[in-house]
């Protein structure tokens, strides 16, 4: 193999859009596929479509499937680390796919899985709002909401599982279901989807009306922009709805600030890329009101800088990490 050829695919399969690319050893991106993804296909038909976008990315790199190193995938749910089983994904309707085998079977290279979020934040570690830190904890509410933490270079995983996984932890009896049919956890009050059901609400009662004109109650025209602009535009309820949400983060932030201590705390995803503001100030305040008092002000509170690419990075890097200590 010619050594100066060589790379490695990060992929973020992520709970309504799939992004891959390719990337050198200096991590120079190389070429770039973005496909979406819908729950409603099955498994089968969105590991195709994983495959197929792998392939492109390869295609677009200009080299060839022999100098692929390694492909990196950041998942939306708990693997299974030894077998490499994404054991369930509720947002995309998985359950036991063994994507690991899958993949090294068709491109005939190393495959490792991880998280998204784990991905996300071992990127943010690597080149963004993280870089450097000795320990820092990703949050990141999208279709739910992932955590993921880095600690001395490595991601926090258990012997067989991913770790961290935040969206649900428990915080009330009763209320909606999350995506893995459990109530009154994080995702139910602080993901992207919660906020959109009841800003959806709020147009239908009346007291959102730019929202109402804009996208009016439809939930998969509620995105995250939408949202902001609804903000910006004077929607007060909506407004409302998202405090409440990056309150009940910052919630989960004094839980994982006891337990992990991190110096960082990144917040990520399309919400919070939208109205990132909002959400860290919000979330910062009530971390710092509640914690120990031992606790305040040793952490510092960031929005994402890589944006979409914080997953696809953090997972190129991470599968290089794996291969050169292997190697």
């Amino acid at each position: 193999m010619n050594q100066s050829k060589k790379f490695w695919i990060g992929f973020d399969l992520g709970g309504t859009k799939m992004l891959s690319a390719a990337y050198d050893s200096e991590m120079k991106q190389l070429g770039r596929e973005k496909k979406r993804t819908r729950a409603s296909e099955g498994a089968d038909a969105i590991v195709e479509r994983i495959i197929d976008a792998i392939s492109k990315t390869i295609d677009k790199s200009e080299r060839g499937q022999g100098d692929l190193l390694g492909i990196g995938i950041g998942v939306p749910g708990p693997i299974d680390l030894e077998t490499g089983t994404v054991i369930e994904a509720p947002n995309l309707g998985w359950k036991n796919v063994r994507l690991q085998k899958i993949l090294e079977d068709k491109f005939d290279t190393r495959v490792v899985l991880c998280n998204d979020v784990d991905a996300g934040i071992y990127g943010e570690y690597v080149a963004g709002a993280a870089k450097g830190a000795y320990s820092a904890v990703g949050i990141f509410p999208g279709t739910g909401v992932g955590g993921g933490c880095v600690l001395n270079g490595q991601i926090l995983q258990g012997k067989r599982r991913t770790a961290m996984e935040v969206g649900h932890i428990p915080f009330y009896s009763g209320g909606p279901l999350d995506g893995a049919g459990n109530e009154g956890t994080l995702e139910c009050v602080a993901s992207r989807l919660a906020i959109s059901a009841g800003a959806a609400q709020a147009v239908f009662r009346g007291t959102a009306p730019y929202l109402k004109k804009e996208a009016g109650s439809d939930l998969s025209e509620i995105r995250s922009g939408t949202l902001a602009n609804s903000i910006k535009n004077g929607d007060k309820s909506v407004e409302r709805l998202v405090r409440h949400s990056a309150e009940y983060i910052g919630k989960a932030m004094v839980t994982l600030i006891h337990i992990l201590s991190p110096e960082v705390i990144v917040l990520g995803g399309g919400l919070v890329e939208a109205i990132p503001d909002l959400f860290v100030n919000e979330s910062r305040a009530y971390a710092n009101e509640h914690v120990l008092s031992s606790y305040r002000d040793t952490f510092d509170v960031a929005a994402a800088e890589l944006g979409d690419d914080s997953t696809i990075i953090g997972a190129a890097a991470w599968i290089m990490k794996v291969c050169e200590k292997a190697n």
